[in-house]
């Protein structure tokens, strides 16, 4: 296994940043897998090493991608309101801003799985419909359909909250770029 590592590891390093983007993230996967594949060896006969490893970095790299949703939701579950607009707005309108906001993160959670990811690489992160596909080896059209339900769902869980118009037909018929 060992072997297969070193001579795979550029080339594990190319193929998990497809996942993830961040330089130390990567080398922590390709580490990560390293220390998986070598332990799984120790128990049982692997017949093909390189693509045992391979497997591993893509689990890892969605993995990581899961955990890094979840983070990202409760993080701006909890995210306060910057201080200079706190002193602008009334206390009123704070609170209500914050339950509005905790209303939307809420709608995002519910969500299904792959398209609150879908959802969140695109409106957080910023990835492109092609960066979102390759990520995580769907078709762009499927990125567009998450995208799409996304929003209509999130628009009406605002809506039956009491915060803001739903969203119509014609939203799910839009391509979002």
């Amino acid at each position: 296994m060992t072997g297969a590592y070193l001579a795979s590891r550029d080339s594990l390093k190319r193929y998990i940043s497809r996942f993830i983007h961040h330089p130390q993230d990567i080398e922590d996967i390709v580490h990560e897998t390293f220390l998986r594949t070598y332990a799984a060896e120790i128990n049982t006969h692997i017949h093909s090493p390189k693509a045992f490893l391979f497997r591993t970095a893509r689990n890892l790299s969605l993995k990581h991608l899961h955990k890094c949703s979840h983070q990202l939701t409760d993080y701006l579950e909890e995210l306060e309101l910057p201080a200079v607009l706190i002193d602008q707005v009334s206390t009123e309108n704070r609170v209500e801003a914050q339950e509005q906001f905790a209303v939307f993160c809420r709608a995002v959670r519910q969500l299904p799985t792959q398209c609150r990811r879908v959802y969140i690489l695109r409106k957080v992160y910023g990835l492109s419909h092609k960066e979102i596909a390759g990520h995580m080896g769907i078709s762009v059209n499927t990125v567009e359909k998450h995208l799409a339900t996304g929003i209509l769902r999130c628009s009406e869980f605002m809506h039956n909250s009491g915060y803001g118009p739903v969203a119509t037909n014609s939203s799910r018929k839009m391509k979002l770029r």
